[in-house]
C-alpha cells in the first residue's frame, strides 16, 4: 500500500473511532444498577473474549505469533504495549465513573482538552512542526478550550485525567507500531488477569450485580463496543500524524455534546456555543491547511511500459 492510500486509510480509520466513542454514552446509559469500576472489568474480560474470537476470524493468528516473539526480543516493546493497557484502562475507568456520576461537562471538556495533549506530545517526542495556518487553528482551540476551562468554575480533575490518559496512549502505540489486532489481543491479556482477579473478589464477597435483566443482557456486548473503535484507533495511529489524530479526535466530544442536547435533553447554553464557535473555527483552518499541503505535495512520476 502506498503513502496516499495509507494516509487517506489512517483517516478514515480515525473517523470511525471517534464517531463510535462519540455517541458510547448512548450504550452506557442502557446499563443501570452495576457499579462503574464492576462495568470497567467486565469490559476488560469481555474485550479479551471478543479478541480470542476476532483473531482467528480475521486470520491474523500467525501475526500475532510473530508480534509475541518480536516481543520476546525486545522486552521494551512488550513494556510500552502492557502500559499502553492499563493507561487505557485508566481511561476506560474515569469515563464511566464521570457518566455515572453526572460529570457530563467534565467528560466533554477532557476529550476537547485531548486534542492539544496529542499536539504537544507529537511536538515533544517526534519533533512534529507546524506551519502558520497549523499555529492559528491551534490557537482558536486551545481559545475555546480555555474559554469552556474557566466557565467549568472548578478544577477539572476529571477533564484532564481523561485528556492525559488518552494522549500518552496515543503516543504508546506510535511507539510500538504493529497490527491492530495484536496490539488490542496483546493489552487485554495484559489487563485481564487484574480484571478477573477482582470479579472473583467481589463476587465472593459483596456479589456481582449481574443477573437476568437488560443491562446485564447490553453489558454482554461491552467488550465488542470497546474493541472495535480502539481497533479502528491503532489502526489510525500507525498511519497518521498524531496532531492529526488529536484534531479528528474533536468528532467525540461533540458527538456527546449533541446527544446531551437532543437525547439527554441536557441544557445548551452560550458558553457553550461560544466554545463550539472557537472550536470549530479552528477546525477548519486546520483542514484548509492540510489541503493546501497535499496539493503543494509533488506527485510521483508515472512509469508506463
Amino acid at each position: 500500500m502506498n503513502y496516499e492510500a495509507s494516509f487517506k486509510h489512517g483517516i478514515l480509520f480515525a473517523l470511525s473511532a471517534y464517531i463510535m466513542w462519540g455517541i458510547l454514552p448512548l450504550y452506557w446509559a442502557l446499563i443501570e444498577g452495576v457499579s462503574a469500576t464492576e462495568i470497567l472489568m467486565y469490559r476488560i474480560v469481555l474485550s479479551l473474549v471478543f479478541m480470542i474470537i476476532l483473531v482467528p476470524i480475521t486470520k491474523q493468528t500467525t501475526q500475532l505469533k510473530d508480534d509475541f516473539q518480536q516481543f520476546i526480543k525486545t522486552p521494551r516493546k512488550l513494556l510500552i504495549i502492557i502500559t499502553a493497557g492499563y493507561v487505557v484502562t485508566l481511561n476506560w475507568g474515569t469515563f464511566i465513573y464521570a457518566i455515572n456520576e453526572g460529570f457530563v461537562l467534565q467528560t466533554s471538556l477532557g476529550y476537547y482538552i485531548n486534542p492539544l495533549v496529542s499536539i504537544f506530545l507529537a511536538m515533544l517526542f517526534f519533533k512534529e512542526r507546524f506551519n502558520k495556518l497549523e499555529w492559528c487553528a491551534i490557537l482558536f482551540a486551545t481559545i475555546g478550550v480555555l474559554y469552556m476551562t474557566f466557565k467549568v468554575g472548578e478544577f477539572p480533575f476529571i477533564s484532564l485525567v481523561l485528556a492525559f490518559t488518552f494522549g500518552i496512549y496515543g503516543l504508546l502505540k506510535k511507539l510500538v507500531p504493529m497490527s491492530a489486532v495484536s496490539s488490542i489481543t496483546i493489552e487485554s491479556i495484559a489487563t485481564a488477569p487484574m480484571a478477573i482477579i477482582y470479579l472473583v473478589i467481589i463476587g465472593q464477597s459483596h456479589g456481582l450485580s449481574i443477573g437476568m435483566n437488560s443491562s446485564t443482557f447490553w453489558l454482554l456486548f461491552s467488550g465488542a463496543v470497546t474493541a472495535v473503535p480502539l481497533l479502528a484507533f491503532s489502526a489510525a495511529a500507525v498511519r497518521i500524524p498524531l496532531s492529526l489524530i488529536g484534531f479528528i479526535q474533536y468528532i467525540g466530544p461533540t458527538l456527546i455534546f449533541l446527544n446531551g442536547i437532543f437525547i439527554f435533553k441536557e441544557p445548551f447554553n452560550a458558553d457553550q456555543f461560544i466554545t463550539f464557535c472557537f472550536i470549530w473555527f479552528g477546525i477548519f483552518i486546520y483542514i484548509l491547511s492540510q489541503i493546501f499541503k497535499i496539493k503543494r505535495k509533488p506527485k510521483p512520476l508515472q512509469y508506463h511500459e
